[in-house]
Order: C-alpha cells, then sequence, then structure tokens
C-alpha cells in the first residue's frame, strides 16, 4: 500500500455508528472529544474512545487519537500552565490506550471566534508542544502528536511553525472554511486551485506550499477535504451565482448525504464544475452551494500523490452516511495507484 494517510476527524457520538469497511479504509482517526477548559485537558466524554477496541479488531494498525480543543491562551501563558495540560493530555492517552493526541487550537494570537488570545500565544504554541511531546514520550513508544491548524498566513504569521513542527508528526490544514461566515461574496470554502478574478486567493495548494516553505517537511502536511457545505442565499441570478455579493454570508449548510438525496442537480439546483479550482458548486438562481463531491476529492488524493505531501483527511465523518466521499478517497489514494 502506499504512503499516503487517509485520516477521519469524528465527533465524539458518531464514533458508534463507524463501520468495519470504514475502519479498513482510514489510517488514522481523530475523535473530537476533548477540551481544555479552565486549565486542564478533560474528555468530554468517553463514548468515542470506548468504541477504539472495537475499531482496533477491524483494523489493527489504524491510530486512534482524541482532538482537543478549547481555551489554551491563558493556562498556556506560564510553564506550570503548560505542564498541566501536557500531563492531562499524557495520563488520557494511558488511561484509554490512545495512539496519540490532536491539538486543535483556534487560533493563536487570534481570537476572532470569541476564544481568549494573547501575543505570546505565538511562542506558546511551540513551547505547548514541546511539552506535551516530553510528556508522551514518559506514556509510551511511538506516540502520535498532530496539530490541527489554518490554512490561511494568518496561522503562520501567528506561531513559530518551523520550530513547532519538529514536535509534529503530522499537521493537519484545515482547508476548508477558506470563505464563509465571514464573507458574502460567494465562491469555493474547500477548492484545491486559487480562483482566477476572484478578491479570495486562498486554496489547498497555496497553504500547502506555504506550510512547506515555512519549514514544515511535505511528509508531515495533509489537506483537508469537507464533508459539509457553505451555503450563500439571496445570491443575484448571473455567472451561475458565482463571485457575487449575497444577502448572507456563507452559512454552515448541507451535509454531503443531504446533497444527494435532495440537492444535486434535484429541486431546482444545477451542478457546476470550476476546472480551474478543481471544485464543485450547486445554484438554484439564489442560494450557492459550495463543498467537496467525488470529482474534487480525487483531484485533491492525485495532488498529494504527485506533490509528495503526507496526504489527506476530512471533516467529519458523521456528514455522509453513505460514505461516498470515504471511498473516493480511498480508491484514489490507494486502489487507482496499485493498477498504475
Amino acid at each position: 500500500m502506499p504512503n499516503e494517510i487517509l485520516a477521519g476527524y469524528c465527533i465524539n457520538e458518531n464514533v458508534k455508528d463507524m463501520t468495519a469497511d470504514d475502519a479498513q479504509k482510514l489510517t488514522h482517526l481523530n475523535i473530537a472529544a476533548g477540551t481544555v477548559q479552565d486549565g486542564r485537558a478533560v474528555l468530554v466524554s468517553e463514548e468515542g474512545v470506548s468504541c477504539i477496541p472495537q475499531l482496533r479488531q477491524w483494523n489493527p494498525a489504524l491510530k486512534c487519537s482524541v482532538c482537543f480543543g478549547g481555551e489554551f491562551s491563558t493556562p498556556c501563558l506560564t510553564a506550570e500552565g503548560r505542564r498541566q495540560i501536557a500531563g492531562d493530555l499524557a495520563a488520557i492517552v494511558r488511561r484509554c490506550g490512545l495512539d496519540g493526541v490532536d491539538i486543535d487550537w483556534e487560533y493563536p494570537c487570534c481570537g476572532e471566534n470569541g476564544l481568549e488570545a494573547d501575543p505570546a500565544d505565538r511562542e506558546n504554541y511551540t513551547l505547548l508542544l514541546q511539552e506535551i511531546r516530553a510528556q508522551l514520550e514518559t506514556a509510551g513508544q511511538g506516540l502520535l502528536l498532530t496539530s490541527a491548524v489554518g490554512a490561511g498566513q494568518y496561522f503562520l504569521d501567528s506561531t513559530q511553525m518551523q520550530q513547532a513542527q519538529e514536535f509534529l508528526d503530522y499537521v493537519y490544514i484545515m482547508t476548508y472554511d477558506l470563505r464563509g461566515a465571514f464573507q458574502v461574496l460567494t465562491g469555493h470554502h474547500t477548492n484545491l486551485y486559487a480562483p482566477v478574478g476572484d478578491i479570495f486567493l486562498d486554496s489547498a495548494d497555496a497553504a500547502a506550499r506555504a506550510y512547506a516553505a515555512a519549514g514544515v517537511p511535505k511528509s508531515k502536511i495533509a489537506i483537508g477535504m469537507a464533508f459539509y457545505t457553505r451555503v450563500w442565499k439571496g445570491v443575484p441570478n448571473r455567472y451561475n451565482g458565482y463571485l457575487q455579493i449575497a444577502k448572507t454570508r456563507g452559512e454552515y449548510g448541507p451535509h454531503y448525504d443531504e446533497l444527494l438525496t435532495g440537492y444535486i442537480n434535484q429541486n431546482g439546483y444545477t451542478r457546476y464544475w470550476d476546472d480551474v479550482c478543481k471544485a464543485p458548486y450547486l445554484f438554484n438562481g439564489d442560494t450557492f452551494i459550495s463543498y467537496d463531491d467525488e470529482q474534487s476529492i480525487r483531484c485533491k488524493c492525485a495532488y498529494v500523490r504527485q506533490h509528495g505531501y503526507a496526504g489527506v483527511f476530512y471533516w467529519e465523518h458523521g456528514c455522509d452516511t453513505t460514505r461516498t466521499l470515504l471511498h473516493a478517497a480511498y480508491q484514489s489514494l490507494y486502489q487507482e495507484e496499485e493498477q498504475q
């Protein structure tokens, strides 16, 4: 089998719905079940991690980690606070038999999402990862430390990525929500390449190249796939709704399985393909929907193989109960390469 990874993020309550086929297709599973609150790293629930023994029966090679988000900034201002978080994480890894932890600090130095932020976050992100790595090494051999990171230049400017990556096994670049909640201009939210004629030039390709230029080895970089959508409403009925000023910002929209049953070339919606960006979208004369589908996912998988990146990952497992997108990624990464 090729070396590329296929990682999935799954929220706590959806892990129980995973099948043997799901587990056998994935190389890594990140269970979104952890948070940092009041200076402590805790599991919100052990519902998801309780499924790990069954998942490992289905796929002994599957690496299972827990993803931790929450309030990092204030406790990480001190060495004591960082040691506490790292110690909590190591204890959870031992107790639950995990293969590692994933850090989702959204976002160092940036408080736009309502979480605390401090200019010291830039260095403290590195120091936290260093402390976690040290604590994990005492907890067991070969334990993984990964981080979900923003796709924009802002995340690189807000961290010491060249130093931080030394403590990480993989850097999961969240190449979705490239536009959405803050923009009224319609467009792609998880495109592979930058659009032409757009004021926003974010893309998975641009993000991957930026992280590589910042000192992250390509062998650690994975790009993201979205199993959900971004939706703009009140869109002028011209140019198929693309690059138009909407009456709403790009809201979180239907999951992919909902698109299959009620949107794609149904109920007035037409699917369009942007061959420059390698991205699909839907428009019905008023509502614009940006998403990933089988075609765009195959493009992303071909891209990481061609350019030597670590692989791909997705958010979120429960958004496609048909497993259409997971199958497309698996087939593109592994089966198609075996046939060449």
